[in-house]
């Protein structure tokens, strides 16, 4: 039988995990990952922390892996997770231009005329979480009337 998986912490790294898996900004598997970090560094074995968290046994190890491998780096997700963009900084651009004109644009009118004239094909409930997203980053640069 294969020797568990342990890890042991110190007293600054168990603090910053601790800090992690309560932080409001850290994204959820995060969290859970610096949960399960913990927990084997107290002496859970993988079947009990898999089950207190609901996950496979396999990501347990998993995370305990990673956690060997890259330390605190390896708890985020790796970069190229998820769907890509259907859309770039520059059509970004053109509809901060678009913002800047004088008149009004709807979402939805955005939205069609970004499929119009940039070939990007996005809806107009994409259009406006984007908008709203980029207008709470603090820059100042984008007044969103929606």
């Amino acid at each position: 039988m294969p020797a568990p998986l342990r890890i042991t912490l110190t007293s600054e790294e168990d603090r910053t995990l601790k800090e992690l898996s309560c932080a409001e900004r850290v994204p959820a598997r995060t969290k859970q990952r610096a949960i399960a970090l913990r927990l084997n560094a107290y002496g859970w074995n993988v079947p009990k922390i898999a089950q207190y968290l609901d996950w496979a046994e396999q990501t347990v190890r998993e995370t305990i892996r990673r956690w060997h491998k890259d330390g605190l780096g390896g708890l985020w997700e790796a970069p190229g997770r998820g769907r890509t963009r259907r859309w770039n900084e520059a059509d970004w651009q053109t509809l901060e231009q678009w913002l800047a004109e004088p008149r009004r644009y709807s979402a939805r009118q955005l939205s069609q005329k970004l499929a119009g004239e940039r070939q990007v094909e996005l809806g107009a409930e994409q259009v406006r979480r984007l908008l709203k997203k980029k207008a709470g980053t603090g820059n100042g640069s984008v007044t969103v009337r929606l």
